[in-house]
Formats: C-alpha cells, structure tokens, sequence
C-alpha cells in the first residue's frame, strides 16, 4: 500500500523502486552524518580570529586540489565495485582517527584546524561521489523522474543530523559526536555495496564494467574539465553554472551577516536556525512531489535556470529593500530551490556523459571549482563594500546582474540536454 501511494506520487515505477528507496537513504545517511560532524567543526571556528579563519579557508582550497587528484588517481586504479563503498569507509576511518587524535590532545591548534579543513573536503566530496554514484546507475530518463525525489533524503539528513546533535551533545560531548557520525558511514557503505549488486537498467552501456577499473591517469579530472573546444565542454559549462552559484550564495551568506550585525548573539541563532528548518521543510516537499514534474513537463530547459530568474528578481527586491526579512525570504528560497530542483536538475546532466568524467571530472567541478569560488567571490564581495564601499543595496544590484547571467547559462546547460 505503502509502496503504491509513493510510486503514484512520485513517478516511481514498481521495478525501480527498491534503487530509488536505497539511494534515498543513502544520502539521507551522508547528510545526517555530515551535519552532525559540521556542528563540531564550526563550533571549532569560534574560537579563531577573523585572519586564522580566512587562512584556514585558502588552505581547503590547496588540500581539496591535492584529494581531488588522489581520488582520481584511485578511480584510475581501484575496481569499480570497490570504489564507492571505499570511499565512505575512508572518511569513516579517518573521523575516527580525528575523534582519537582530540581525546588524546584536545587543545592542540594543529589537530583542530586539520579537523575542520578534512570535514570541509569531506562536506563537498561525499555528496559528489554519491551523485556520480546515481548518474553511473539511473539513465537519462529515470534521472528526470527520480531525483528530485531522491534528494529529498538530503533534506531530511539535514533535518536528522542537528537533532541528533541537539540531543546528544550535552550528555556525550562534542568529541563523542564524531564518534557517532564515524559510525554512521557505515550505513552508505552498506548501501552501496548493496546497489552496487542490483542496479537500474540503462539504456546504454557506457557505464562499463563493475569488475575493473577505469583506468587513466590522476589528472584526468582536469583535463576532462578543461579539454577543448572549452565553449561545447559540458564539464566546463557546468563547472562555471557552480562559480557563480558560490557566487550568489557568498553575497546572501554576506548580506545577512552583516546585517545581523547589531543584534544579540540568541537572536542571531534564532534566526540561522530559522532559515535552516525553513529550507528543508520547503525542500522535502518541492523535491518529493514537485522536481520530477517539473522536468518531466518542462524539461531542464525550463527547471535549470528556474531558481536563478526567482535570484535576479529577489536581488532586485534586496537592492531597493535592504532589509532583514526580504534577504531572510531570499536565502530560504534561494538553498530551498538549490537543494529541491537546481541540484537535482544540475546532476542530470551528468547521465550523458562516460563513467570517468562522472567521477573524475565531477569530482573536479564539485570540490576545487566550487572552493576556488568561494574563495573569488568572498575577496569580491569584500572589494564591494570595504574597498568601493558599497552598500548592501548596491551590492544586491550588482548581484542581480550577475544572477541573469547565472540564468542564462542555466538555460543553455538545459538546452543541450534537452536536445541530447
């Protein structure tokens, strides 16, 4: 009964329904496990200046570059079928590790700020691992169907994960967490083992096999995203699609920051966790009933650059309006539709490419691209208002031109998809 409620309201067909359920808690399981180990991480940051923090910034970046090459290097090497499930099992060792490492030197500076930057590394390239993982075993058209609703599971880690930590923390510890979060890991793995024996059908074999490995060099994530004619390189289009998403979700992040500014410390967090349960409530529910209709209907020529047109609108509002609120309702709406229909749609496109630009070009666009526009877009933001001295008004001005460009590529990227 339960199977069929879901599957008429979903898109889900009875023979794809087992996939879809794992991949759900799969990522679900990730998610939980990530928010429960950030809280530990940013409870970390509050203790380092302004300075130390930025400097702690730029060396993720440097470390996600180094990762991103071993991984692509162990794509090269490893059997396939061993990859994802080792994937998990890493990161959970290696949180073990750090769990062990702060009980035996808690104040140790060294060990707190090498924590913070491997969760960093960690909060980007599991999740792309996990969406090669889906684009590897769901074909073009399932994806349109199935998604949207399997990434509802993030939404909801999102929501388990601070739950568990809220419950917990004061009876075990924040170290304890890690423990916790270590273990959970487990679950991903298992799961991926499991779909890993039972995938979906496609309907092309570009896939490979699951019983070797994919062969090529460590640098073959690069050259995927970098190989010309560099305009027709879906890879590349989609890798500057993120920029300038970091793009607008530095000025947002920004934007609200410093408007917060004058109030007291409770009201802040208040308002953060606000935003947080207002996200992922919008979030569950716009992916589990309304992405797969979406593109079905439209296709991701419409669902793609969607969210980035409501942006160009909700910056113009912003830049006439500079109020607490209006950016509040903007940041809601803004991670609500990248979460529910952009990321998603975003993932799509994956499925016509071949296995390696999957794992290894996507992991090149999912971690070092992303962290060098955090980087680009944070001195920006800051050249705007502490060099230019703009305000935030003008700021949102300049963001919702930046915002139609980030549409317009959207619109292009779903396009050839489209057209595919």
């Amino acid at each position: 009964m339960i199977n069929q409620i879901i599957s008429k309201s979903t898109k889900i067909k009875p023979d794809e329904f087992r996939a879809v359920i794992l991949s759900f808690a799969f990522i679900l399981s990730i998610l939980a496990s990530y928010y429960i180990i950030r809280a530990v991480r940013d409870g970390l940051a509050s203790d380092w200046t302004d300075t130390e923090l930025s400097t702690v910034w730029t060396v993720t970046f440097f470390i996600s570059f180094l990762v991103v090459s071993f991984y692509s290097y162990i794509c090269s090497k490893v059997n396939f079928k061993y990859l994802v499930p080792g994937i998990y099992g890493f990161f959970s060792l290696t949180f073990f590790c750090a769990y062990a490492l702060l009980k035996i030197n808690p104040e140790s500076e060294l060990i707190r700020q090498a924590f913070y930057i491997w969760v960093s590394v960690f909060s980007l390239l599991n999740i792309s691992v996990f969406w090669s993982f889906m684009a590897d075993i769901f074909n073009k058209e399932q994806a349109k169907r199935l998604f949207g609703f399997i990434a509802a599971g993030s939404s909801l880690g999102a929501i388990i994960g601070p739950v568990i930590t809220l419950i917990f923390v004061e009876r075990v510890g924040s170290e304890t967490l890690i423990l916790v979060s270590s273990s959970m890991l487990f679950i991903p793995l298992t799961i991926a083992v499991l779909l890993g024996k039972a995938t979906a059908s496609k309907e092309t074999s570009d896939q490979g096999t699951n019983d070797a490995a994919m062969g090529g060099h460590f640098w073959d994530g690069f050259t995927e995203f970098l190989k010309p004619p560099i305009l027709k390189n879906l890879l590349f289009g989609i890798g500057m699609f993120i920029v300038i998403y970091t793009g607008m979700s530095t000025f947002v992040y920004f934007a609200i920051k410093n408007i917060l500014t004058d109030i007291d410390q409770d009201s802040r967090t208040q308002i953060w966790a606000f935003i947080d349960l207002a996200v992922n409530i919008l979030a569950v529910f716009t992916a589990m009933f309304g992405t797969a209709r979406l593109t079905k209907r439209f296709g991701l020529t419409v669902t793609l650059p969607l969210v980035p047109s409501i942006i160009v609108l909700g910056m113009l509002i912003l830049a006439i309006s500079p109020i607490l609120w209006v950016v509040v309702g903007l940041q809601v709406v803004r991670r609500a539709g990248e979460y529910s229909i952009t990321k998603p749609a975003r993932e799509m496109l994956f499925t016509t490419l071949d296995r390696e630009a999957r794992f290894k070009g996507k992991s090149v666009i999912d971690v070092v691209v992303y962290r060098a526009g955090d980087i680009i877009w944070a001195w920006i933001f800051t050249g705007l208002t502490q060099v230019l001295g703009l305000t935030l008004g003008g700021v949102a001005a300049i963001g919702s031109a930046v915002a139609v460009v980030w549409a317009y590529l959207g619109f292009r990227l779903g396009k050839h998809f489209d057209a595919e």
